[in-house]
């Protein structure tokens, strides 16, 4: 594809100055205005990158494809196809949730373009598996549910989940958003994208992976605890744990001030 097709595709947007380049990738049902808060933290020092995954926000829905999408690695196709059209190199990525994983995919498929990635909130794997010593956080059978009622009721779906998302956040507004754009979101394009995201295990991508990482945590997230923090910080070869004194699975956007405080502390004693 040419470099206006990508970016017309991904809705891409390129803010800020300076040498060094950030990438954010959003998570499951939302899109790149999740980052305005965060954006304004770094757009003085850095270049920004942002774009919606196709299927998400004001991306080209017509290039969805059901099968590529189906899986991460479709979504992280996305995050590699920018950084080609844009000829982007040492792009310090920083994803939301599943985009955490996806970065990760990304990073190992092309390791010379990146030279960090930031985990907000993330998880390999949602679900709970006691065999395997490993608890994620959710019955499969609990996650099969509220998939669910993505079909029989997508509008209670969204207002369900957007206040989980944020854990009662005192400042409404922001829960406002995440069910807006849940509700905005195409609903074959999110059942897909939430299926991908919900059921499965990317817990074997882990190891091996010798990019640095910073996972950043709340001390009570309903989709994500610390416990999944302290699994990942275990399986990656390069990788600090920092768990901030908030709650809810949007920091970026509840927490951005201690989000960015972290990031730049981060990128000051390793780059």
């Amino acid at each position: 594809m040419k470099v206006t097709d990508i970016v017309k595709r991904n809705n891409v947007r390129i803010l800020g100055q300076g040498q060094k380049t950030l990438m954010f990738a959003h998570g499951f049902g939302c899109n790149q205005s999740m980052w305005n808060a965060l954006v304004a933290c770094f757009e003085d020092n850095y270049k920004i990158v942002l774009f919606d995954y196709v299927g998400s926000g004001h991306s080209n829905i017509a290039e969805f494809d059901v099968e590529k999408y189906a899986r991460l690695e479709g979504y992280a196709e996305d995050i590699l196809d920018i950084c080609d059209a844009l000829a982007l190199e040492n792009v310090h990525l920083v994803g939301h949730s599943v985009s955490s994983i996806i970065g990760l995919l990304a990073a190992k498929a092309q390791p010379q373009r990146f030279s960090s990635l930031t985990m907000v909130c993330p998880s390999p794997c949602f679900l709970n598996l006691p065999d395997e010593g490993y608890f994620g956080g959710f019955e499969r059978e609990d996650l099969v549910e509220l998939l669910d009622l993505m079909d029989s009721n997508y509008i209670g779906w969204a207002n369900y989940l957007g206040p989980v998302i944020t854990a009662q956040s005192a400042d409404e507004a922001v829960t406002d958003v995440f069910i807006n754009s849940f509700c905005s979101t195409d609903p074959v394009c999110a059942k897909v994208f939430a299926e991908a995201t919900f059921l499965s295990d990317y817990r074997s991508e882990l190891p091996g992976s010798q990019i640095p990482v910073l996972i950043l945590q709340s001390e009570n997230d309903a989709l994500a605890s610390t416990q999944v923090g302290t699994y990942m910080q275990a399986q990656l070869a390069n990788a600090v744990l920092n768990v901030l004194p908030c709650k809810g699975h949007a920091i970026h956007m509840t927490d951005a001030s201690l989000t960015a405080q972290s990031m730049a502390e981060f990128y000051a004693n390793r780059f």
